[in-house]
């Protein structure tokens, strides 16, 4: 048993991010900590992790020791919780990263209803654009909004993402409805990312949009908030637009595009096997909350694209 102690004080550790807050959760010294890591450390014959006054980073061979010591301890956990007839119960912390927007709008919203059903569970959300690195940051899973690619990681999707291209009827007003894919070359394009392209499928295929407009920003909000104020065309996605759609603050500018049908709103986690609890019951209340017609996009009928992606189910993200 002692060494499985050994093991669980190493991947808390990790997903504490230092042995001093590793050994607050776990009513240990920060001397014992040290210690318990060094005895593992000699029983394997090699160093788990870089450590200094400040930090720890884990070498090659603790990365890939962490990654089967959460499976070991995942199992453990479900092995003990079935013998106690808790199997179905969710318990402990469950750290979870999101994009900032989608998590303020449609994760933290939700929280009240879902901790009221698991009451013995703590969510420790994280909200940030940047894709982050879930094994190696101690997230145990990651909500992400993409066309998710190669990866070794399992995802389930969760909803379907429509993103269509939009405008204030101030803005329409002004400067005219746009008729063609060209004539945005003359119109006031917004986006949080001026380098990148807007990737559009529409009658003719595949297109590409090179956006320009008077604001650089790096902020989606500020594209929001901008396009709102009737300041250029953006492309928005429902899930952030749809009450203004639905009550015709804004309004679709060539409704035959959208952007890619394949991104969606996925759970990402490192693995099927021996998926805890606490994450499985999460996923279930995302997935149920949302669905395939998620209710952000409730009321807004005939202003869809035609054609919408399906699809749910859990799958290793390469295929």
């Amino acid at each position: 048993m002692s060494n499985f102690m050994d093991m669980e004080i190493f991947a808390r550790v990790v997903t504490a991010g230092s042995m001093s807050a590793a050994g607050r959760e776990m009513g240990l010294s920060p001397a014992v900590v040290s210690k318990r890591l060094r005895r593992l450390e000699d029983r394997l014959g090699t160093r788990l992790m870089q450590r200094t006054t400040r930090q720890i980073s884990l070498t090659e061979a603790g990365q890939g020791f962490y990654e089967r010591v959460v499976a070991i301890l995942a199992s453990i956990e479900e092995a003990e919780a079935f013998v106690s007839r808790r199997s179905a119960l969710a318990r402990g912390t469950l750290k979870v990263s999101a994009p900032t927007s989608f998590g303020r709008l449609h994760i933290a919203p939700h929280l009240g209803p879902f901790l009221q059903q698991n009451p013995d569970l703590t969510v420790h959300l994280e909200l940030s654009d940047e894709f982050v690195d879930i094994v190696g940051e101690g997230f145990d899973l990651a909500v992400r909004i993409a066309e998710l690619s190669d990866s070794s990681l399992v995802a389930r999707r969760l909803a379907p993402i429509h993103r269509v291209l939009c405008a204030a009827p101030s803005y329409l007003e002004k400067n005219g409805i746009p008729r063609s894919i060209a004539d945005l070359a003359s119109h006031a394009c917004l986006t949080a990312t001026p380098q990148d392209h807007w990737r559009l499928e529409g009658p003719e295929g595949l297109v590409s949009v090179k956006p320009a407009g008077p604001i650089l920003t790096n902020s989606s909000e500020v594209v929001r908030e901008s396009v709102l104020a009737g300041l250029g065309i953006a492309l928005r996605s429902t899930w952030d637009v749809g009450p203004e759609l639905s009550a015709g603050r804004l309004r679709l500018v060539l409704p035959q595009y959208r952007a890619s049908r394949h991104v969606g709103v996925y759970a990402v986690y490192a693995s099927r096997r021996f998926l805890p609890a606490k994450v499985r019951v999460f996923i279930d209340y995302l997935a149920q909350l949302y669905g395939p017609a998620p209710y952000w996009d409730k009321g807004l009928g005939q202003l869809l694209p035609v054609g919408t992606a399906s699809g749910d189910g859990v799958f290793s993200a390469a295929e």
